[in-house]
């Protein structure tokens, strides 16, 4: 499918096809599942309430496979997929960095995943390097329940605004 899907077709199209277009706004299938499940969309709107409802009802093993498709702040995803060029242009900031911020954002992610066992996530589409590494080392003080909702919401962020992109 092409890099767009307008609704009309999200509504209509083969569930095969519409499903490998939704996993790249998020790999985590059954958010792509209950998506499908509640085709046709009226609108929009319609369409990204029921994305929003999903993801607070997302089992943390669907949350840990969402993680799985995003590389670390600062190392550009691989791959031609929507997915893959998605992420290069949500984190094109991070190459304008100094060095010693993205140094510190190596450094941070490490520390995170050490201390968390999972990469670290974060929307970056509108941040500056600065503010990402800021957030780093913020949510590196939380405690577990605190950033396991703190990576939920990181990524129904991210998937809105893919969702959003592949509707444009």
């Amino acid at each position: 499918m092409a890099d767009s899907l307008p609704l009309d077709v999200l509504n209509t199209a083969r569930q095969d096809d519409v499903a490998s277009a939704l996993l790249s706004c998020c790999a985590a299938t059954a958010w792509v599942e209950a998506v499908l499940a509640a085709r046709p969309y009226a609108d929009r709107g319609a369409l990204l309430a029921r994305s929003d409802e999903v993801f607070a009802k997302l089992a943390t093993a669907d949350v840990d496979a969402a993680l799985a498709g995003h590389p670390r702040i600062g190392e550009r995803a691989t791959g031609q997929g929507r997915d893959a060029r998605w992420s290069r242009q949500e984190q094109a900031s991070v190459s304008d960095a100094d060095a010693d911020v993205q140094q510190r954002l190596r450094e941070g992610n490490v520390a995170y995943e050490r201390r968390f066992d999972r990469v670290f996530l974060i929307r970056a589409a509108g941040r500056s390097p600065q503010e990402m590494l800021d957030e780093l080392t913020r949510r590196l003080g939380s405690d577990a329940d605190t950033e396991a909702a703190e990576v939920r919401e990181q990524l129904r962020q991210i998937t809105r605004l893919r969702l959003e992109a592949l509707l444009a």
